[in-house]
C-alpha cells in the first residue's frame, strides 16, 4: 500500500522537472491561461536583458529607462513545451516567419481600414494615413526589421496578445496533443507570431494605439517578456515595428534578394503595398579639389606668359581663346560610387481574382497568367469563378497554350500547378488532392477566407475539405474544356450547313435582285460568323494536340467523370480529311441508319489501319470507323464499354456483330460455306495446331482470302506490340491476356477455293501444306503479329521464288570464281613494294 501512495507523488515530482526543463530550452513563450505576473519594479535581471535593448537601437539613458520602468513577466513552465513544438515540429521551413508576420501586419491594416470608414480621424495625417508595410534588413547589427502603420497595440494588448497564446488555453492544448498526437488540433491555437523564433534569438515590439502611449515589448529565450513605456515617445505615429535579432543559422535572410524572393513567392497578393528597403550603388560627380589645385597653378603661370607676349595679339584666335577661359572657368569633378537606399514596391501584382469577372480585362488575366506561371504565351482558354456552400473560395483555372514538356514525367511526384491561399496570403503550392493528376497540366489559383488551417498554414485540418475543394475545381475544369468542344462542334456543323447552301445557290441566284441584296447582307454576317469558327475549331485542335493523352488518362482513371471527358476526345476516321478528326457525339448523329454500333481500330497511323482487311466489309456497308493511332488510345477505350448506349466494337477482334437486317441473311450464307469447306477447316486447324484457337468463315472480308483476329478479352496485335516495347516489362505478367489467334478465311476467295480442292486431293502434299502456311503467315503479318517461326517463314519464301523462278529446288549456291590475272597483278604490287622497301 505504501508503494501504491509513493507512485502519484513520484510523477508529479517527474512532470514537474521535465516542465522547469523545457522552460530553459526553449524561447519566448506565452500561454493561453492569464500569465503569472511577476512585476519587477527597477532592474531588468541581467546585463543579458540590457545588451538586448541594444540592437534597436536605443541609447544608454532610454535603456536606463526601460529597465526601470520596465514590467517583467514570467511564463508558466508549461509554455516551454507548446513552443518546443511550435519550432521543432509545428512548421516545416523556417521562411515561414516572413509570411506570418506580414499576415500579422495585414490584420492591423485591415483593422485601422475598418475603424476609419465610421471615423476617418483614426488614420491621422501624412504617412501616418498611409496604409503600408515596411521591411528592411541590417547585416552589421544581424537584424529584421518589420514595420506597419496599422492599429498598433495598447499595453493590455501587449499582455494579451503576446503574453499568451490563445483564449483556449495552452494546457488544454497539450493534453489533446498527449491524447491524440494530432498536429492537426493547433489550429485552435494563435501562435503565428512566434514562429519568429525559428530565425531570432531575440524580439523586440514597438507599437502605438491611438489610445495609448507608445510601448515596448522585449523577449529572449529566458522564459520571459518585459513590458515598458518607451522613453523616447510616440515616434512610430502609430502601429507595430518588430526588430528581430537573426540567428547564426539564419543569416541568408538578411540578404535582400532572398527577402524579396519570399515576399513575392508568400505576400505578393496582399491587399497593402510592401516596401523592402534596397541598397542602391551608383556613379555620381563630385567637385575634385586635387584637379582645380592644379588649375589654379597652370593658371598664375599662363599670366605670367600674356604679359611677357601682351603686343603679339592675333585676332583670329580670340574667339578660341574665349571657349578655352570657359571651359576652365567650369569646376572639375570626378566620378564617385555613392550606396544610397530607398524604398522597393515589391508586390505590384494585384489579386485580379478577388474582382468580378465582369471587370477583368483579357489583357489583366493573360498579364496575371504569365506572373503566375512565368510563361511568355497568352492562355488558351481560362475560368474565373466564385463557390459557395460548405467552403467558400475564389478561384481562376487556366489552360496553357503549350504542354509542358515534362508533362507526363511528374505524374507520380507532388503537384505545384495550383497554389492555394487564404485572404491572399500563399499557403502551399504542393498538393495531391486538389486537382487529379491527369488535369496537372492546368494552372491557376484558389483563395478562401475561411479554409480552417493549422496553425503553421501547411496543411489542411480535415481531408473532407480538400476533397470538397477538388469536386468544384475539376468539374469547373471540365466545364471550360467543354465550352471549347461545344464551340468546335458547333463551328464544324455550321460549316457543313454551309456547305450544303452552296448546292443550292444557284436556285437562290434566280430569286431576283432583292434576293440578291439579302444575300449580301448574309454573307457578310457568314464571313464575321466563319472567322469565329475558324478560331473555335484551331483552338480546340491545338488543345486536343497538347493535351489529348491527359484526358485520355482521365478516362482511365476518374470513373465519376468518364461521360464528359469522352465527349472531349477526337479521333481520325475513314471519313476524315487529313488534318481532320471526329468526336464521339458527331460519329454518333451522322451513324447509318441501322447501325447500332461504333467501330474503331487501332494500329501506328490512319495509312495502314485504312488498308487493314479487318474494315472490309465494314467500308461495304458504309460504316464509318474511328481510328485509334496513339499508343494509349486503345488503354482508354478499355475502360469504354459504351457511348450514348452505343457499343464501342474492336475491328481487330472475333465476333463482329453488325446488328442490321443484312447480318441475318450473311450468317445463313456463312452457315452453307462452313459446310462446304468442312474438311479445310479440319484440315488446316490440325495444320496449323496450337498456333490458333478455332478456324472459321468470316464476316468481315471481301476482298481478302484470310484474317488472324484475336479473342474477345484478349489483346489485340497493336496491344501486344505495346507491350513489348515497354522496357521493363515482365512478359509472364501478361501472358495470359496474349492473344488467342482465330483465323477467319473468306470462303468465296479464288486463293481459299483452290486450296480447299488442293487439300481434298493431296491433304499430305508439302506443297499445300506450305501454301496453307504462307498464307497464315502473311495474315499474320498484315495483322500486326510478329511470325513465331521466322526461320520455317524464310525457308518457304526461297522455296515458293524457286518455284516461280523454275529452278530446281536441290540448286546449290555456285562458289566464287577465281581471276588468275587479278592474282598475278597483285603478285607484282607485293614485288615493287618490297623492293621501295629496300
Amino acid at each position: 500500500m505504501g508503494d501504491i501512495k509513493i507512485l502519484p507523488i513520484l510523477s508529479a515530482t517527474l512532470l514537474v522537472a521535465c516542465l522547469l526543463q523545457a522552460c530553459f530550452m526553449t524561447g519566448v513563450h506565452c500561454d493561453g491561461t492569464p500569465a503569472a505576473s511577476a512585476t519587477a519594479d527597477g532592474d531588468l535581471g541581467t546585463d543579458k536583458a540590457a545588451s538586448t535593448l541594444s540592437y534597436d537601437g536605443f541609447s544608454a539613458e532610454e535603456k536606463k529607462a526601460l529597465e526601470q520602468g520596465g514590467q517583467k513577466q514570467e511564463f508558466q513552465a508549461e509554455v516551454g513545451r507548446l513552443m518546443d513544438i511550435i519550432i521543432n515540429s509545428l512548421y516545416s521551413k523556417k521562411e515561414i516567419f516572413l509570411r506570418e508576420l506580414i499576415s500579422n501586419a495585414s490584420d492591423a491594416l485591415d483593422k485601422i481600414r475598418f475603424l476609419s470608414l465610421t471615423d476617418p480621424k483614426v488614420l491621422g495625417e501624412g504617412d501616418q494615413s498611409k496604409l503600408e508595410i515596411h521591411i528592411e534588413a541590417d547585416k552589421e547589427a544581424g537584424t529584421i526589421t518589420i514595420t506597419d502603420t496599422g492599429i498598433g497595440m495598447t499595453r493590455d494588448d501587449l499582455m494579451n496578445n503576446l503574453g499568451t497564446i490563445a483564449k483556449s488555453g495552452t494546457s488544454s492544448f497539450l493534453e489533446k496533443m498527449a491524447k491524440e498526437g494530432d498536429m492537426n488540433l493547433i489550429g485552435q491555437f494563435g501562435v503565428g507570431f512566434y514562429s519568429v523564433y525559428l530565425v531570432a534569438d531575440s524580439v523586440t515590439v514597438v507599437t502605438k494605439h491611438n489610445d495609448d502611449d507608445q510601448h515596448v515589448w522585449v523577449s529572449q529565450a529566458d522564459a520571459s517578456f518585459t513590458v515598458a513605456k518607451d522613453p523616447r515617445g510616440n515616434t512610430l505615429g502609430r502601429g507595430t515595428k518588430i526588430t528581430m535579432k537573426v540567428k547564426e543559422d539564419a543569416t541568408e535572410f538578411l540578404e535582400e534578394d532572398q527577402l524579396r524572393t519570399l515576399i513575392k513567392r508568400y505576400s505578393e497578393f496582399i491587399n497593402f503595398p510592401i516596401y523592402l528597403q534596397t541598397t542602391k550603388t551608383e556613379e555620381v560627380e563630385v567637385p575634385d579639389e586635387d584637379a582645380e589645385k592644379k588649375d589654379e597653378e597652370k593658371k598664375e603661370e599662363e599670366k605670367k606668359e600674356e604679359k611677357k607676349d601682351e603686343d603679339d595679339v592675333d585676332v583670329s584666335d580670340v574667339e578660341e581663346e574665349d571657349e578655352s577661359k570657359d571651359d576652365k572657368d567650369k569646376p572639375k569633378t570626378k566620378k564617385v560610387k555613392k550606396t544610397s537606399k530607398e524604398w522597393e514596391l515589391v508586390n505590384d501584382t494585384k489579386a485580379i481574382w478577388v474582382r468580378s469577372p465582369s471587370d477583368v480585362k483579357d489583357e489583366e488575366y493573360n498579364n496575371f497568367f504569365k506572373s503566375l506561371t512565368k510563361e511568355f504565351d497568352d492562355p488558351l482558354d481560362k475560368i474565373h469563378f466564385t463557390a459557395e456552400g460548405e467552403i467558400q473560395f475564389r478561384s481562376i483555372l487556366f489552360i496553357p497554350k503549350k504542354a509542358p514538356s515534362d508533362l507526363f514525367d511528374k505524374l507520380q511526384t507532388k503537384q505545384n500547378n495550383l497554389r492555394l491561399y487564404v485572404r491572399r496570403v500563399f499557403i502551399s503550392d504542393e498538393f495531391d488532392d486538389l486537382m487529379p493528376r491527369y488535369l496537372s497540366f492546368i494552372r491557376g489559383v484558389v483563395d478562401s477566407e475561411d479554409l480552417p488551417l493549422n496553425v503553421s498554414r501547411e496543411m489542411l485540418q480535415q481531408s473532407r475539405v480538400l476533397k470538397v475543394i477538388k469536386k468544384k475545381l475539376v468539374s469547373k475544369a471540365l466545364d471550360m474544356m467543354k465550352k471549347l468542344s461545344e464551340a468546335e462542334e458547333n463551328a464544324i456543323e455550321a460549316e457543313e450547313e454551309e456547305d450544303k447552301e452552296e448546292e443550292d445557290k444557284a436556285k437562290a441566284e434566280a430569286a431576283g435582285k432583292e434576293e440578291k441584296d439579302k444575300e449580301e447582307d448574309k454573307e457578310e454576317e457568314e464571313e464575321e460568323g466563319e472567322s469565329d469558327g475558324e478560331e473555335a475549331i484551331k483552338k480546340y485542335k491545338d488543345f486536343h494536340e497538347s493535351f489529348g493523352k491527359a484526358i485520355k488518362l482521365g478516362i482511365i482513371e476518374d470513373t465519376k467523370n468518364r461521360k464528359k471527358l469522352a465527349k472531349l476526345l477526337r479521333f481520325e476516321s475513314t471519313r476524315t480529311k487529313d488534318g481532320e478528326t471526329v468526336s464521339l457525339s458527331r460519329y454518333v448523329k451522322r451513324m447509318k441508319e441501322g447501325q447500332k454500333h461504333i467501330y474503331y481500330i487501332a494500329g501506328d497511323s490512319k495509312k495502314d489501319l485504312e488498308a487493314s482487311p479487318f474494315l472490309e466489309k465494314l467500308k461495304k456497308r458504309g460504316y464509318e470507323v474511328i481510328f485509334m493511332t496513339d499508343p494509349i488510345d486503345e488503354y482508354a477505350v478499355q475502360h469504354m464499354d459504351e457511348y450514348e448506349d452505343h457499343k464501342l466494337m474492336n475491328a481487330a477482334k472475333e465476333d463482329l456483330k453488325f446488328g442490321d437486317k443484312e447480318e441475318k441473311k450473311e450468317k445463313k450464307r456463312r452457315e452453307k460455306a462452313k459446310e462446304n469447306l468442312k474438311d479445310l477447316i479440319e484440315w488446316y486447324k490440325k495444320l496449323l495446331g496450337e498456333k490458333v484457337e478455332k478456324l472459321v468463315i468470316s464476316n468481315r472480308l471481301t476482298t481478302s482470302p484470310m484474317a488472324v483476329v484475336t479473342g474477345t478479352y484478349g489483346y489485340t496485335a497493336n496491344m501486344e506490340r505495346l507491350m513489348k516495347a515497354q522496357a521493363l516489362n515482365d512478359p509472364s505478367r501478361y501472358s495470359f491476356m496474349a492473344s488467342k489467334k482465330t483465323v477467319e478465311i473468306n470462303p468465296y476467295h479464288p486463293v481459299i477455293i483452290e486450296l480447299n480442292k488442293k487439300a481434298k486431293d493431296s491433304p499430305e502434299d508439302d506443297e499445300t501444306k506450305d501454301l496453307a502456311n504462307m498464307l497464315y503467315d502473311s495474315a499474320l503479318i498484315t495483322a500486326g503479329f510478329d511470325i513465331d517461326d521466322q526461320s520455317a517463314f524464310q525457308t518457304r519464301m526461297l522455296k515458293m521464288l524457286k518455284a516461280g523462278l523454275k529452278i530446281d529446288e536441290d540448286a546449290k549456291v555456285e562458289e566464287e570464281p577465281e581471276d588468275e590475272g587479278e592474282e598475278e597483278e597483285e603478285e607484282k604490287k607485293e614485288s615493287e613494294e618490297k623492293k621501295d622497301e629496300l
